[in-house]
């Protein structure tokens, strides 16, 4: 019976634990017209090792919509090859190569 009651305890912990990390639809947006190709990096996606790609609109603007557990995040784009900043991203944290990474809060 004590053992039922322990894993009881403990599973209704993992739930309450569950419910605290919610995920949410982030959307991510570029304008940049005249480029071939645009990325988003950052801390969610180690960085280069698995860039997503934005899609191009006929605007000029790059968008791409990314599910993320709440939590606090760094991140990028990456321009034809060359790292640039977000704009629209009032949260900056100076980065080890003496740049800026655009910090995302998700709530």
């Amino acid at each position: 019976m004590q053992m039922t009651m322990e894993k009881r305890a403990r599973e209704s912990k993992n739930d309450s634990k569950r419910k605290e990390t919610r995920e949410s639809k982030e959307n991510f947006s570029y304008f940049a017209p005249e480029a071939q190709s645009v990325e988003l990096v950052g801390s969610f996606t180690n960085w280069e090792e698995n860039p997503i790609s934005l899609k191009r609109s006929k605007d000029g603007s790059w968008k791409t919509t990314v599910t993320l557990d709440s939590g606090t995040y760094e991140y990028r784009f990456k321009v034809d090859g060359q790292w640039r900043n977000d704009p629209d991203c009032p949260k900056r944290l100076t980065n080890p190569y003496g740049e800026e990474n655009c910090i995302r809060e998700v709530h």
